[in-house]
């Protein structure tokens, strides 16, 4: 998911099967969601959405049929309808991510890779969401997690809870969005 001050978006998803559908709502309206575009290919899993005025980031997530991670990033411009374009790539392939951001920066945390291992991340990453280009490291995790849910200011970024496999964690991180580290 991922707003604007107007609307909502919602790309993806995995029940009953795996969607390229994005839809969206109008924040201030009831009623049901409206057809956007898709997605290039359908997703399930998918994290790092991130947002400025203008733009959503999607990034990750997992295609069917072998239920493999994938690293690409996609985006739509929010006010007006169309299809996600490519945007770059994450440095992994990782579902299960979180995502969040200042108005001109996003950043993934954490995730999970099922191929050829199952692997837990503590990657954090950064793009600069007005500018198209792939992800770089911004830092790490506490430990490593996927499924953590996050927050952010326009400066500060929290990465809280999360699995680690075969427990779940209670770890809150913070960052500082403009700076890496």
């Amino acid at each position: 998911t991922a707003a604007s001050t107007t609307r909502g978006i919602i790309a993806g998803g995995g029940t009953p099967s795996v969607k390229n559908v994005i839809e969206f709502v109008t924040i201030t309206t009831t009623g049901d969601a409206t057809d956007f575009g898709d997605l290039p290919v359908a997703r399930f899993e998918m994290g790092c959405q991130c947002t400025s005025a203008t733009r959503a980031v999607f990034g990750g997530g997992k295609v069917a049929p072998d239920n493999s991670a994938v690293n690409t990033i996609e985006f739509i411009t929010m006010a007006t309808k169309g299809n996600a374009l490519n945007f770059g790539e994450l440095s992994q392939e990782a579902s299960r991510v979180t995502g969040f951001s200042s108005p001109t920066r996003g950043l993934s945390a954490g995730g999970f890779n099922n191929t050829p291992s199952a692997t837990k991340s503590n990657v954090i990453e950064f793009v600069t969401i007005a500018t198209l280009g792939n992800a770089t490291d911004f830092g790490d995790l506490l430990t490593q997690r996927y499924t953590p849910g996050s927050g952010s200011s326009k400066t500060r970024g929290v990465i809280g809870g999360g699995n680690t496999q075969p427990a779940k964690t209670n770890v809150i991180d913070f960052v500082t969005i403009a700076s890496a580290g």
